[in-house]
């Protein structure tokens, strides 16, 4: 009734810039949006304040449905960035929290198959659609980029960051274990701290990430960034961890020969005094077991 008024502009926004058919999408009320993106006057593709489309909101909500509807519009654009740079591909494949993984992956799938899409397009960060899968550890999109020869799995963001780093700082061990298999991506590749994703996978005490990692004998397990190596994070564990999972992480880097256990940070940090700090009683205990380890050793604050 309202569309048929005279007056009434279906493009007309409220303060956000948000229109009638942003809202729509938003609630997934699909015969709504097919009315609206009937109209003649509608501009299905009009921006809000941060740029974000209605097609970028079904998107990242894993609506198939809705994006089918917005992508049989001519006017629609399926690559349009918003203020980040971050196109529909980029929110599907990321998903919103609470979306289904399956959703999602339709959703990829749908926009993979116009050519419009850049699968590879990076974002005002440098980041590309396969970071974000691969962070939230969304295995069959990941796949599914991968299989582009576009994709460049090994492509570093602004701070460094390859997938595989943001892959191994979750713990994703599918994820990374799709990208290990992909024959051009460096697994010792360090970001612009001198990190590596082995660093981030000790760090974060994910185990089986780290034995992934150096199972297949490519990277360095004792290889230092701009200041401490992976055992030091490792010890510590990160402040979100249980000493349990530090200590399982500790005992795989020590089988490794290249590893130094005694190695100071340049603070003059040791592995050990890391592991103290935290009150890491296992750790400590297996640190002392090692002959480089002294255990009156200071740091430079003494």
């Amino acid at each position: 009734m309202l569309l048929e008024r005279q007056e009434v502009n279906p493009n007309k926004s409220d303060n956000e810039s948000r229109t009638p058919l942003s809202y729509a999408v938003q609630y997934r009320y699909v015969e709504v949006a097919k009315m609206l993106l009937g109209c003649e006057k509608i501009t299905p593709d009009k921006p809000d304040n941060m740029g974000r489309t209605p097609l970028s909101y079904a998107a990242v909500d894993g609506d198939g449905e809705m994006v089918k509807v917005l992508l049989a519009h001519e006017d629609v654009n399926p690559d349009k960035p918003d203020n980040k740079g971050r196109t529909p591909l980029s929110y599907a494949a990321e998903g919103r929290y609470g979306s289904g993984f399956r959703k999602c992956t339709a959703v990829v799938k749908i926009l993979l198959g116009r050519e419009e899409v850049n699968p590879d397009g990076l974002d005002n960060e440098g980041r590309t659609p396969l970071s974000y899968a691969v962070m939230k550890g969304r295995v069959g999109i990941g796949k599914m980029l991968l299989e582009r020869k576009e994709v460049d799995p090994n492509r570093p963001d602004d701070t460094g960051w390859t997938q595989l780093s943001y892959a191994t700082s979750k713990g994703h061990t599918s994820c990374v274990t799709i990208l290990l298999g992909h024959g051009d991506v460096n697994p010792d590749k360090a970001d612009s701290t001198g990190r590596t994703p082995l660093s981030y996978a000790a760090g974060n005490a994910y185990g089986e990430v780290v034995k992934v990692l150096l199972e297949g004998g490519e990277v360095n397990p004792d290889r230092p960034d701009d200041d401490r190596t992976l055992l030091s994070y490792a010890t510590e564990g990160g402040y979100l961890y249980e000493a349990k999972m530090s200590t399982k992480v500790a005992k795989i880097l020590l089988k490794q020969e290249e590893v130094y256990p005694g190695k100071p940070d340049n603070k003059g940090r040791t592995p050990l005094i890391y592991a103290a700090f935290k009150g890491y009683d296992e750790v400590v205990e297996m640190l002392l077991g090692w002959e480089e380890v002294n255990p009156n050793e200071q740091d430079i604050e003494g």
